[in-house]
């Protein structure tokens, strides 16, 4: 299991909306490019996937940008990794029911129960999580 750049740049972005959600105040993807030195039309091309997830408001004009929709302790890391396209299995077998070898491998119960534990960890974890750790 490896994250790609698109889950942690998707995974930056809304930490970078969730540090400004006490303001109660937009912010621009020029002003995330800009600080944390990520192409702004990368960006842009990641705000795509999230467009259907209602996880934020938009507002256009000078002022204008993004901001969470609600709170950073209801977006888990998991479902924002999820949503960017990532496969956050550990193993492809683990995902795959149909897997013809599934009940007499070996070692499929160590990557299951390994995934297990990863999924459950980034699950429990929340954008509140890290904006509390800055």
């Amino acid at each position: 299991m490896k994250i790609s750049t698109k889950g942690r740049y998707t995974l930056i972005i809304m930490l970078n909306l969730a540090n400004e959600y006490k303001n109660n105040k937009y912010i621009s993807l020029k002003d995330i490019s800009t600080k944390e030195k990520i192409s702004l039309k990368y960006l842009e091309k990641l705000m795509l996937n999230l467009k259907d997830s209602d996880y934020f408001l938009t507002q256009r004009g000078k002022d204008g940008g993004y901001k969470l929709k609600y709170s950073p302790n209801h977006y888990k890391i998991g479902d924002i990794l999820r949503l960017a396209d990532e496969n956050i299995n550990v193993t492809n077998c683990v995902s795959n029911m149909s897997c013809p070898n599934k009940n007499r491998c070996l070692t499929y119960p160590l990557w299951n129960d390994l995934n297990e534990l990863i999924q459950n960890y980034l699950d429990s974890k929340t954008l509140q999580d890290y904006i509390e750790r800055n």
